[in-house]
């Protein structure tokens, strides 16, 4: 083993050269986070990259019916696909922008509910009293049950003539005149919008339940001497300390909202009634319905696009905003 030492200055102890040997173990100590990341990356490439890249291609051919068999043979389409669905004059377009719309409207609404009521739950669980253990047992049930035995149910319960909403507004309550149809008509978006909200709201309940965990408590006792009520203190306190949370989880809303296929799928079937015409249904009807493949893969790129924009400007947006705080 060599050493070396400072000439010049006495008194300092001999330093140790590191032994050569040790640098491939220092090496492989650095690799071994990326290998064990490599499976994941692997499974995410498979899954999720490469068929967006072969949705992207198939976005710029005439992928009909006809060339299902063998997609590669398709003719080169260029951008007429993405004219097709952008063209709002045309039946095509027009029926995408009313798509376009409607889940616009619908994402807002269910994003908007979903943090409302997820929000006052929390901070209502906050405070210590009997049997709060099994109530956020039972708000978290929508959550935990999965999609398509929740959605079913909901199915029965809005059938016209035995469904439990109809029994309950109409026969119990009499807020309506006459049973309603609550999977057809202009009454379907508020059926979806029910469901999505019910099902949601439990998610940014436990989000914002595990960020009130990290206020202090000095902060409210804080503010209860100094004479601020409940609602100063939850507009002083409790919502500038979630905005971090918040601004996760309305983004995390916003993309699953926007996307939801299963909620509506199961819930009206392949065809949805125009008043609940969900861009993603949309989407599906124009691909497997009508056989066109290209013209769907153009509206799926496009939708994709739309998001990217959306969510690089709300982090835009928000980071700018939280800047000067960090500050």
């Amino acid at each position: 083993m060599t050493t070396t030492i400072e000439r010049g200055r006495p008194g300092v102890r001999p330093v140790k050269a590191a032994p050569p040997g040790r640098r491939p173990g220092r090496i492989r100590r650095i690799g071994l986070p990326y290998l064990l990341l490599l499976p994941a990356l692997v499974l995410e490439l498979l899954v999720h990259l490469v068929p967006m890249v072969i949705g992207i291609v198939m976005s710029f051919k005439e992928l009909t019916q006809f060339y299902i068999r063998d997609w590669g043979t398709a003719p080169w389409a260029g951008l007429d696909n993405y004219k097709l669905s952008v063209d709002f004059n045309a039946p095509v377009g027009e029926a995408l922008l009313d798509s376009f719309l409607v889940t616009v409207a619908f994402t807002l609404l269910s994003v908007g509910l979903c943090w409302l009521i997820g929000t006052a739950a929390a901070i209502f669980m906050q405070d210590t009293f009997r049997g709060r253990g099994l109530l956020r047992a039972l708000f978290l049930v929508p959550y935990a049950l999965p999609v398509y035995a929740a959605v079913i149910t909901w199915v029965f319960m809005f059938q016209h003539d035995n469904g439990l909403v109809n029994h309950v507004l109409h026969d119990q309550l009499g807020i309506t005149d006459k049973p309603s149809f609550w999977l057809i008509g202009d009454n379907s978006f508020w059926a979806l919008l029910t469901v999505s909200v019910w099902k949601g709201w439990p998610f940014a309940f436990l989000i914002v339940m595990a960020g009130l965990q990290n206020i202090p408590r000095e902060l409210y006792e804080a503010a209860a001497l100094d004479g601020a009520g409940i609602w100063q203190q939850i507009r002083r306190i409790t919502l500038p300390s979630l905005s971090p949370v918040n601004q996760v989880l309305v983004l995390v809303l916003f993309l699953w909202t926007f996307n939801d296929f299963n909620t509506p799928y199961v819930l009206f079937g392949k065809a949805a009634p125009e008043a609940a015409d969900l861009i993603s249904v949309h989407i599906y009807q124009a691909s497997f319905v009508t056989w066109n493949f290209g013209a769907g893969s153009a509206m799926s790129v496009l939708l994709l696009l739309f998001l990217l924009a959306v969510t690089g400007v709300y982090l835009a947006l928000t980071s700018r905003g939280r800047r000067p705080a960090d500050a």
